[in-house]
């Protein structure tokens, strides 16, 4: 059999390596992306705000000088904990959208 009968279009393993290097650049340019993103969430009707990248990285935490006349510590932690985890999903939720396409569907 003649060498190369049966290599698949595209180069064989030199496409498939240009295609994963391709893909790494992407990659890479999402996450890039992502960092660059940022996502607010709020609770106690605005009265704690956080504020994520879309990697992740929490950028500030404010908290509405009214609300620590009259609250106390057990409300302030439960408002800013649903800020936070409400922040983290919304960030989630953008990873999926930029990285989604390029993975294939796996998770982050």
């Amino acid at each position: 059999m003649a060498k190369g009968f049966n290599r698949p279009p595209g180069g064989g393993q030199g496409g498939m390596m240009q295609q994963l290097q391709r893909l790494q650049e992407q990659l890479a340019e999402a996450q890039e992306r992502l960092a660059q993103e940022t996502i607010t969430a709020t609770a106690g009707g605005g009265a704690v705000k956080v504020t994520l990248t879309g990697d992740q990285k929490c950028q500030a935490v404010e908290i509405d000088p009214e609300l620590l006349k009259d609250v106390d510590a057990d409300l302030l932690e439960d408002l800013v904990l649903t800020a936070v985890n409400l922040a983290l999903e919304k960030s989630r939720q953008l990873q999926q959208e930029v990285m989604g396409p390029l993975s294939g569907g796996l998770p982050f």
